[in-house]
């Protein structure tokens, strides 16, 4: 009798201990790889969808994060503490410069956006009947040259000026009641969004806290050859985008707000403070938000019952008018290329158009978002494009020079040794 046999103990011993199997699992095919992508994808739109209402504070806690963690890694550099204990310290003198902000200054300013946004939709009316009334008094006037007069009403009729004076009032009274809307809506979210405020504040110490693992994590996932330097160079191109757009326009909004209320407050503009909130505010939205700032500046100005230099109320407007347009050229031609640069690359009507589709799918949010987002989307459809065409990933990369073709120096060299030899 065998060992085995007579030791049936050992024999069940032997058959729990697991199999040892030093075989990896076959890699997956094409189709399911495709498949398991699209479970992944529709799974993901679907939690989208259920906790749409949680994307605003998350989307906010990111891009806190994001902005501080220059100044997190400087701190984190520089003192004893881990990078847990600089998170919080931070986050800690922002609540504290944030709540003595308010404290100061943001009552009131409440108090005048709220006034602003009662004051905006009565002024409206007003405006297009005083518009209306100048119109019709052009139109029933003429012009002297020398012993010619020339009237206005044929010209009107001539240029079809009545309809483009129409669209322009359209386009005038779509855009001060967009700021009517903007101004209500931070007015009612300054009060009513504080618990999404300290649920974002949460979510973003975390974030911040862990972001090196982040950016750790993409180029983790690059693993095939050839693709760690392709991701670390889109990483390098995407944090450029962010942090232009998001540092820059904080900077901006703060700049222009300051100097909007002051400039506003020394021509004896009601409700300056609420106007240069306003015109801070709306830095975050491309192109669109200061024509919206300094209209509602102007649009007040005008129907004001007194000013303190004595003016006709339609000069008050143009002088207010001139010093909004001052301020708007000293921040395109002065601040704006040293804060923001050309990091975005995009056109003027790209932004306008991507605003207004963000607008619409995401609200104020999408809109402060999207010319980023679309200049994002442009950095990956460039890239993906140039792979499909089998061109160098990157459009830089055509102009540098190759290293097979020996320079001309190099050349003269090689025919002076064999001479020589």
């Amino acid at each position: 009798m065998s060992q085995e046999a007579a030791d049936p103990q050992a024999v069940a011993k032997q058959a729990t201990l697991p199999v040892k199997n030093d075989a990896q699992s076959p890699p997956w095919g094409t189709p399911t790889k495709a498949i398991v992508a699209s479970i992944a994808i529709i799974l993901a739109a679907i939690l989208v969808w259920r906790f749409s209402n949680l994307i605003p504070p998350i989307v906010i806690a990111i891009i806190l994060a994001y902005i501080l963690n220059p100044l997190i890694n400087f701190v984190d550099r520089r003192t004893l503490l881990d990078r847990g204990g600089t998170v919080l310290l931070i986050y800690l003198i922002l609540l504290l410069i944030v709540g003595g902000g308010m404290v100061a200054v943001g009552f009131l300013a409440v108090d005048q956006a709220n006034q602003l946004a009662q004051v905006l939709p009565e002024l409206w009316p007003r405006a297009l009947k005083t518009t209306q009334d100048v119109v019709q008094s052009w139109m029933g006037s003429a012009i002297l040259i020398g012993p010619y007069k020339i009237e206005i009403r044929p010209l009107f009729e001539l240029f079809d000026l009545s309809s483009l004076m129409q669209q322009a009032v359209g386009l005038i009274q779509s855009t001060f009641s967009l700021s009517g809307i903007f101004v209500a809506q931070f007015a009612q979210a300054t009060i009513s969004a504080l618990g999404l405020f300290f649920l974002a504040i949460v979510l973003s110490i975390y974030i911040a806290r862990d972001m090196p693992r982040f950016t750790e994590l993409v180029s983790e996932l690059a693993q095939q050859p050839g693709y760690r330097a392709d991701a670390e160079r889109i990483m390098a191109d995407f944090a450029r985008i962010w942090d232009a757009y998001l540092r820059g326009q904080v900077i901006l909004g703060l700049v222009i707000g300051v100097v909007v209320s002051v400039a506003l407050l020394i021509l004896g503009v009601s409700n300056a403070l609420g106007l240069g909130v306003l015109s801070g505010i709306m830095e975050f939205l491309p192109v669109v938000g200061p024509i919206i700032g300094a209209g509602a500046a102007v649009l007040v100005a005008l129907f004001q019952d007194s000013n303190r230099f004595g003016l006709d109320p339609l000069y008050f407007g143009l002088l207010v008018l001139g010093v909004m347009f001052l301020i708007q050229q000293v921040e395109n031609n002065l601040l704006v290329p040293r804060i923001v640069g050309s990091a975005l690359n995009l056109h003027p009507l790209e932004v306008m158009i991507s605003v207004l589709m963000g607008a619409s799918l995401a609200g104020i949010l999408g809109a402060i978002l999207a010319a980023p987002v679309l200049a994002t989307i442009k950095l990956l459809g460039a890239y993906a494009w140039r792979k499909m065409l089998d061109l160098p990933p990157f459009a830089d990369e055509e102009e540098r020079p190759t290293q097979t073709e020996e320079s001309p120096p190099s050349k003269a060299r090689r025919k002076r040794r064999r001479r020589k030899g």
